[in-house]
């Protein structure tokens, strides 16, 4: 998807997030359980710029920032349908780990994840004048996934001279 046609960008990183998943299903060594550091950019587009001439206020992202520390900050990641299910839930109620359940663990569906999170608060918090449009999650300084979409919400037409935010 080329940059959309908002007019203005910016992107935001969040990093430091210890976790670790298995793909169960995978034949080779990701079947394992095994861990990273993940990080997350986010690409986010505006029609006008905010009244203190942002397309998203950093300071503003703390919801999504906390929803990310709580997804992935040194937890254990599993697919909803793994069949080691009652062993890790049987792990979590002792304490000996923080489990999450996911549709999908990869990096691929993370990323889908967390663009969903960033455009629930912006069409909140904004009415559709800001939305994300791309997320980079990242396992690694050598591998990563994007998800790259605009929100059907969002208005993608530029501003005209004479509107707020020219």
């Amino acid at each position: 998807m080329p940059l959309p046609p908002a007019g203005y960008t910016c992107s935001k990183q969040f990093d430091g997030y210890p976790c670790c998943h298995r793909q169960w299903q995978h034949p080779g060594h990701c079947r394992f359980v095994h861990g990273y550091s993940r990080s997350f950019t986010v690409w986010f587009a505006a029609t006008a710029l905010d009244a203190c001439g942002f397309v998203v206020d950093f300071s503003s992202l703390r919801p999504l920032e906390k929803q990310l520390r709580d997804q992935f900050d040194h937890t254990f990641l599993v697919n909803a349908d793994d069949p080691l299910m009652e062993q890790w839930q049987a792990l979590h109620a002792q304490d000996a780990l923080d489990l999450r359940v996911m549709e999908n663990v990869g990096m691929e569906a993370s990323a889908r994840l967390v663009w969903g999170w960033a455009n629930t608060l912006l069409k909140e918090r904004d009415g559709g004048r800001s939305c994300c449009w791309k997320v980079e999650a990242r396992e690694n300084r050598a591998n990563s996934a994007c998800y790259e979409a605009l929100p059907e919400w969002f208005n993608a037409e530029p501003a005209v001279a004479g509107s707020r935010g020219l």
